[in-house]
């Protein structure tokens, strides 16, 4: 049986989108210079919110080098099923918000390149929900009720942005701080100090698979 050849380092880029200086922090070692998967890797801070995410990463795609790029969205979460918690991962199907669904792309592929990054955490696959504010008590039950296992303000404004920019391949991966028994009052307040930091840098590795899965020939 013959080998499958490996990308010949002409492939579209690979970027990842975050919001806080914290998540690019965790993120943007190893994702400098070039991607495994042959294309160059950027790190982009787009600031909270989604309209800061749609902003920035509209922006990003528009022009080259990354009019191709697939992209990230990671950082941290909000999770919102009982038995979650601090350092579990989120490796979306998809992100829904304000009744629009984006799908991601080889998100099966992308959950088994997480459970080897990190083994021994929690990884769980499903639909991502877009807000535009910090979800609290009451609001976390509303959402998941509508099919959520997760929270966030910028990974479907990021993905939705992006795929307006062009086609291309799309993921997000978040690192849960905060859940159902576990909810956060501030960063600092993360059980364990750092270890969502960890995990999210511990992760790195598999983006890098995913872009390079990406880029090889199909048989």
């Amino acid at each position: 049986m013959g080998t499958v050849p490996e990308p010949d380092g002409s492939g579209p880029p690979l970027l990842i989108a975050c919001a806080l200086g914290i998540e690019r922090l965790a993120l943007r070692g190893g994702l400098t210079g070039r991607s495994a998967g042959g294309g160059a890797a950027r790190v982009l801070r787009t600031g909270m919110g989604p309209a800061n995410a749609a902003r920035a990463v509209l922006a990003a795609c528009s022009g080259e080098p990354l009019r191709e790029a697939a992209v990230i969205a990671s950082g941290f979460c909000a999770g919102l099923v009982p038995g979650m918690h601090p350092g579990d991962l989120v490796v979306a199907d998809g992100t829904s918000a304000d009744g629009v669904t984006t799908p991601c792309t080889a998100a099966a592929l992308l959950r088994d390149a997480v459970a080897r990054a990190v083994p021994g955490r929690a990884v769980h696959g499903g639909v991502l929900a877009g807000v535009d504010h910090v979800v609290r008590g009451p609001e976390r039950a509303l959402l998941e009720a509508t099919g959520a296992i997760a929270v966030d303000m910028e990974s479907a404004a990021t993905l939705g942005s992006a795929l307006s920019a062009g086609p291309r391949p799309v993921a997000a991966v978040r690192v849960v701080v905060d859940a159902p028994e576990h909810e956060l009052v501030r960063i600092g307040t993360v059980r364990g100090g750092i270890s969502a930091f960890r995990v999210l840098r511990a992760v790195r590795p598999a983006f890098h698979e995913w872009h390079r899965s990406l880029l090889l020939p199909r048989r």
